[in-house]
């Protein structure tokens, strides 16, 4: 009896004979697959191969997970099978010989997907695809859940996520702890565990501290059990085959044997323990497109060997060959070729039976005559891996003739012929010589026609070299020569364009800074990893202290160390400081760097908000201010309920809150305000207290925040203002840059110091940020000098997009080339060149002026599969369910643990609650809010460990919106005026259009001073970049209502052209020839 039949020949399946499962697989919902992949399809077609288990293939898509909850019922545990309807119309179609044996043991499905994950780990992108098995189908709803907290799982069937491969395996087991996850064709170059380009030298390493819950990995159609056994770590891991079909015809190309009962837990507990793994069906590996070195653009196709004596080069075009699996095992392998571990698995090699009809036949495998052929065999003879396997060559030769016998015979003996794949070029294994077949057809063919063989046969003609084309005027992001994705090589058909101009000459502005330029050193002293600019401002005795601070300059840096000198060096007490921050995300920074450097004391030192610091004086004085001694602030709902009962009359509002113990968030800085001006004792009480404060972004205060830090700093008091007015964005907020520049004459005898050296942006991202603000730059000889010397540092570059899709289209274009390859259809395209990179969706920035912007962008992200998230200074209480929350929590007793733990309770409870709509749920707020709210509370939550009123405090006092999953790696989207404090190796500027940067509203014409505001945003969003910077404007966008046309913003024509790279084809394009032709 065959070791490949799928079940006896009563067609029941049995524990004594192996069974073939296909557990990589994708459905029609996944890129670049068959229309054909639905579950009725794919049983016929598992019928026909011999397969009795498949995976269900792309899970995580919804369309898919609603058709598998449709179409699929339980069977044996952990496994599906299809309705018995669509089981019924799938046995009518099949031949005879193969119903039977449908009938009596049904084709069985389990719950798979396979997931692409993209990440940077050790300052490497890392590209790993895993296949994810999971028991039932609310397990994989939960695994859904999870990640589409991550990533988009509606645009691909293989959803490509931004997560580091040790958290996917985390979120696997906490779907289901009897989920378990295998490493998908470990040795690919690109997306594999193993992969020469971006994966790792152990399995082990790639997962971490989980690492022990990975018990299989799969070869891939590349490489080969044998290649494998060289490699001793992989000893560890059960290996395992499967298609990864892309179309029905596809299955069973790879598979593995199972001699165990039919059920998941059996199936899990073999690969486990290798007890009931009976072997592998493989292709030869030869035959896989990445088993050789070379370079497909120039038709180069290289074992190991001359790979290395060539130092991994093209001979052609000089670029890195892509190293292909065979090389990679040789450099991880420490056995040598040949080595057989004992009670090794056994190996099956097998070509399809459709490519073996069409190289007898001389035609194509999807030909016609194939297809009559392979159905007149599969009906006379049954399942095509018994035909290729067992079937007696007699039955063969009586029903498919002579020359398929043969074939057959020799594909059983090993006799191929192999001209293996390389750089994404399927490889070739044929079973006859050429000119064999023509002979043959008129005589019997030998046995011994030549013997096996791998790199000694004859190669195909290799391509010539590709020739250069033409360079257009202007190109389109980076292909060519170089390995960066904006290489700095110009058109040869464009106009000469001047050089990048030189950083100007330092300015005398601080008679010290040219002694103490490039004094830095490199100590243990607090200071002595500062540079000379920062020393001097970390080290400024008592007295008022303005430090200007241009973007990328270490503004935090130089805070946090004159903090901590103050209180090591000058024997400060940490209880007298004050550290005042814009957002609560900013000062748990500041706290954060503060505990790096002075240990626990820096728990004595107050750090906070506005809002937090006069939350601390209310309620240190709730009675002078007229307050009870446990008001709280108001929530969402409670301000709408007052604000809808007082109208317009504010007093009455406020009157409102009163009655109910309650103060609005914008009064936690009015309010401290009016009672220090009335009680000047309490001014002197917090003097004393807080005898040194700091201000961080002191251009953004406004007069209230102003007129506290003057009531609790004197004239001649140690206030200590750090910031950049150059970087004034928000007067809609009420902030005056006019506080920043008249600091020296509210305070005697203030200092200056100037801090000038960046160390975020390469030298043209900080030429072009300079020269973008110097028509109204608010400081005194604005310069930044570049602590970066990079020659072959990018330019700006520049991309006028002809409208909105295309300039969508060109960020999603270019951040496939960043990363790499976003897939291996990048790869075999040729659009990618393959480099290794070390740029991940986390590095990468789309930042607009207005949020109108977003969608377009996000659509496109979307549609390339590409993780993005979108940004803002959203404050969690504004978000829909956490003010529900939070008063089940304020109202809950009884409760205890984590406040995490409670968040989750309390979302349990009121998701079951909103799930009902009544008569008092009637606030629009719904289930999936409410879960969402749970999501983005939770970090949060960890943060705040067991104390409920601090969690509740922080919310109410504005504490903002963390990622939805910290685990998660995305492109991030926001606008220009969230992105202030923000900073990322690569920043895209959208819309860099007169109308939208400067805005002009229709109908309006924006005064002097808010084209100057315009400016500085402009220039915060240009020094947001650290590596590449990419500008975009369009010809046409919609507006108000309408198209219009659009022309570049005039806040670039301020930049140098030299600095600038031309992106994109601005010629117009030749229409279509629309002539219908005859032939």
């Amino acid at each position: 009896m065959s070791p490949l039949r799928a079940a006896t020949a009563d067609g029941s399946p049995s524990v004594a004979v192996p069974f073939v499962a296909d557990l990589h697989i994708h459905s029609k919902y996944s890129r670049a697959c068959s229309r054909d992949l639905t579950l009725p399809n794919l049983t016929w077609w598992a019928r026909r191969k011999g397969i009795s288990l498949l995976g269900t293939g792309d899970f995580t898509h919804p369309a898919w997970y609603d058709h598998l909850r449709e179409s699929l019922r339980p069977a044996e545990p952990g496994l599906y099978r299809l309705n018995p309807e669509a089981e019924r119309e799938v046995n009518r179609k099949l031949p005879p010989r193969l119903a039977s044996a449908a009938e009596a043991a049904p084709m069985r499905f389990m719950l798979s997907v396979e997931i692409s994950t993209i990440y940077k780990r050790d300052d490497r992108t890392r590209k790993v695809h895993h296949l994810i098995y999971l028991p039932d189908l609310d397990a994989v709803a939960r695994f859904n859940t999870a990640l589409g907290r991550i990533g988009n799982l509606g645009s691909d069937g293989r959803p490509i996520l931004g997560l580091d491969s040790r958290d996917l395996l985390e979120i696997t087991l906490e779907a289901s702890p009897d989920g378990y996850l295998v490493p998908a064709h470990i040795w690919t170059p690109w997306f594999s565990a193993l992969g020469s380009k971006s994966g790792f030298d152990a399995i082990a390493d790639c997962y971490a501290d989980l690492a022990e819950h990975i018990f299989a990995v799969e070869t891939g159609l590349s490489s080969d059990p044998s290649m494998n056994w060289r490699v001793s770590s992989l000893d560890a891991y059960r290996l395992v085959s499967n298609s990864d079909a892309h179309s029905p015809a596809a299955l069973a190309r790879e598979a593995t044997l199972f001699a165990t009962d039919l059920d998941y837990f059996a199936i899990r507990e073999a690969l486990r323990t290798g007890n009931g793994l009976h072997g592998t069906i493989e292709f030869f590996p030869e035959e896989g497109k990445y088993h050789a070195d070379g370079h497909r653009l120039c038709g180069v196709n290289w074992a190991p060997q001359r790979t290395r004596e060539a130092g991994g080069r093209c001979p052609e075009c000089g670029k890195p060959l892509t190293v292909g699996v065979l090389s990679r095992v040789e450099d991880l392998a420490d056995r040598p070729e040949g080595y057989v571990p004992p009670n090794a698995p056994r190996v099956v090699h097998l070509i399809q039976l459709a490519e073996i009809l069409g190289e007898v036949n001389g035609v194509g495998p999807k030909s016609k005559t194939v297809e009559g052929q392979l159905n007149e065999l599969v009906s006379a003879l049954g399942p095509e891996l018994d035909i290729l396997t067992v079937t007696p060559p007699e039955d063969i030769r009586r029903v498919g003739g002579e020359l398929l016998a043969e074939a057959i015979e020799r594909l059983r003996r090993g006799q191929v012929r192999r001209v293996p794949g390389y750089d994404g070029e399927y490889g070739v294994i044929s079973l006859f010589e050429p000119g064999e077949l023509t002979a043959a057809r008129n005589s019997q063919p030998g046995d011994d026609l030549f013997a096996d063989a791998l790199f000694d046969v004859p190669v195909p003609r290799q391509r010539p070299p590709a020739k250069p084309k033409p360079a257009s005027r202007d190109r389109s992001t980076a292909a060519g020569g170089s390995t960066e994705p904006a290489p700095r090589r110009r058109s040869k058909a464009a106009p000469a364009e001047p050089e990048p101009p030189l950083p100007p000459a330092p300015s005398p502005h601080e008679p010290f800074e040219p002694m103490l330029a490039g004094m830095e050193e490199v100590g243990t002293g607090l200071l002595d990893r500062l540079d000379a600019m920062q020393r001097v401002a970390a080290s400024a005795p008592g007295g008022p202290l303005l430090i200007v601070a241009g973007p990328g300059t270490g503004k935090t840096r130089t805070l946090t160390h004159r903090i901590a000198y103050l209180c090591a060096e000058l024997n400060v007490y940490p209880e007298h400081c004050l550290a005042i921050t814009f957002t609560r995300r900013a000062a748990e920074e500041l706290q954060h760097r503060l505990e790096g450097l002075l240990g626990p004391v820096a728990e004595d030192i107050t750090v906070g908000t506005f809002h937090s610091v006069g939350l601390t004086i209310l309620r240190e004085n709730a009675k002078a201010a007229g307050l009870p001694a446990d008001f709280r602030i108001a929530d969402d709902t409670e301000r709408a309920a007052a604000r809808a009962e007082a109208g317009d009359d504010d007093a009455a509002y406020v009157k409102l809150l009163r009655a109910a113990d309650l103060v609005d968030l914008d009064e936690l800085v009015s309010l401290p305000v009016a009672l220090l001006r009335d009680h000047p004792e309490l001014v002197e009480r917090y003097r004393d207290r807080w005898r040194w404060i700091f201000v961080d972004e002191y251009q953004d205060v406004d007069a209230t925040q102003y007129e506290l830090l003057r009531l609790l700093s004197p004239p001649d008091g140690n206030l200590c203002a750090i910031g950049d007015p150059d970087q004034a964005i928000y007067s809609f907020r009420g902030a005056d840059v006019s506080y920043f520049l008249r600091f020296s004459q509210d305070f005697v005898d203030a200092r200056l110091v100037r801090l000038t050296r960046n160390y975020r942006s390469s030298a043209p991202i900080l030429a072009a940020a300079v020269q973008a603000i110097a028509p109204s730059t608010l400081v005194r000889d604005r310069r930044l000098d570049p602590a970066r010397l990079d020659p072959g540092a990018p330019l700006v570059g520049r991309y006028p997009a002809a409208s909105v899709a295309d300039e969508a289209d060109f960020v999603v274009r270019t951040i496939d080339e960043l990363v790499g390859g976003l897939s291996h259809r990048s790869l075999d395209s040729g659009r990618i060149d393959g480099h290794t990179s070390n740029v991940s969706f986390s590095d990468i920035a789309v930042l607009y002026r207005t949020d109108a912007q977003a969608a377009p962008i996000r659509d496109a992200l979307a549609r390339a599969n590409i993780p993005v998230q979108k940004r803002s200074h959203n404050r969690l209480r504004d978000l829909p369910g956490v003010a529900a929350i939070a008063r089940e929590l304020r109202h809950a007793d009884g409760l205890g643990g984590s406040v995490a733990a409670r968040v989750r309770l309390a979302g349990q409870v009121l998701a079951q609650r909103y799930a009902t709509p009544t008569l008092d749920t009637t606030s629009g707020v719904t289930p999936e809010d409410i879960w969402t709210a749970v999501d983005v509370l939770t970090p949060l939550a960890h943060r705040c460990g067991d104390d409920v009123a601090s969690f509740l405090s922080q919310i109410a006092t504005g504490a903002e919106v963390d990622a939805l999953d910290p685990r998660a790696e995305a492109v991030t989207l926001l606008t220009l005026h969230a992105a202030k404090g923000l900073e990322f190796p690569v920043v895209f500027l959208v819309g860099c259009e007169d109308g939208l940067l400067p805005l002009r509203l229709p109908g309006t014409t924006p005064t002097e001073a808010e084209i100057a505001e315009e400016r500085r945003l402009f220039f915060v969003g240009l020094t947001r970049a650290q590596d590449r910077l990419y500008v975009s404007h369009v010809r046409r966008r919609l507006r108000h209502g309408q198209e219009r046309e659009c022309v570049p913003s005039p806040f670039l024509d301020a930049i140098d052209a030299g600095l600038f790279e031309r992106l994109g084809d601005s010629a117009p394009r030749r229409p279509k020839d629309r002539q219908l032709r005859l032939l």
